[in-house]
């Protein structure tokens, strides 16, 4: 099926996605959501979760054809359960996540920052295991730059993409026998509702356009381009692979 998605079209090989059944956590937004749809145009059947019902109803309103469920990532049962009612999965995608930014410095919060961003992939990437290995599938993290370099507002959700970064690496490694590819993308600085007061701001605008080589923000589709990339078979002999998004930001 040729691809209704703007910037992949015919890209693909052999209709790699048609028929696949991918699994988004966290993707009724922002890079999350462009991902599910990119998967949705290559003839993928998709679905995503969101954290709560306002979510996942706004999504089904706006996605129509991508099926949507609740699902709180620190429940571990919720999704175990979620996945139990798969018949297959082929590719498992990573997205859910929270920043609280200097309210992390409060160990709890801290703490419920990494349960979501961390423990809650590992939890998925566990469940998912079993399917994937049966469909010889992938799994995508949803790594940072911040995997690479510190955050002082940041502390919870630095710790957990650099966390996210080590684990993509330790379970390419144990799941390299079933079969199963682990790679994970790490966005610089991308469009999205949660940047959105960063871009309004000219100071902050302009120094992140500064820092970037290209001179632009991302785009989430950027992202997604990355994320099919890895589940395709063109990235066959790629596992355990941290891939950059970021316009060369960490380079400069």
């Amino acid at each position: 099926m040729a691809s209704r998605w703007e910037g992949l079209v015919g890209f693909w090989p052999n209709g790699c996605f048609e028929g696949r059944r991918v699994l988004v956590v966290g993707g009724t937004s922002g890079i999350g959501a462009a991902i599910a749809q990119a998967f949705q145009a290559e003839g993928a059947a998709t679905m995503v979760t969101g954290a709560t019902e306002a979510e996942v109803a706004e999504h089904a309103r706006s996605a129509p054809g991508i099926e949507t469920r609740q699902l709180d990532v620190r429940d571990g049962a919720a999704i175990r359960n979620l996945i139990a009612g798969f018949d297959r999965l082929d590719h498992l995608v990573n997205c859910a996540g929270v920043i609280r930014r200097v309210e992390e410095h409060d160990p709890e919060i801290f703490a419920d920052v990494i349960d979501i961003n961390l423990n809650g992939t590992m939890r998925a990437c566990t469940a998912a295991r079993p399917l994937l290995g049966d469909s010889k599938g992938s799994i995508i993290n949803t790594a940072s730059m911040l995997s690479f370099f510190g955050g002082g507002l940041v502390p919870g959700y630095s710790a957990s993409k650099g966390g996210i970064a080590q684990l993509t690496k330790s379970l390419a490694i144990a799941y390299a026998p079933d079969g199963i590819r682990v790679n994970a993308v790490a966005p610089g600085w991308i469009a999205t509702p949660l940047t959105q007061a960063l871009r309004d701001d000219p100071q902050r605008n302009d120094a992140v356009l500064v820092r970037t080589p290209l001179k632009r923000w991302g785009d989430p589709k950027d992202v997604a381009g990355g994320v099919l990339y890895l589940a395709s078979p063109l990235a066959s002999f790629v596992t355990g692979t941290v891939l950059p998004i970021d316009g060369g930001y960490l380079v400069t």
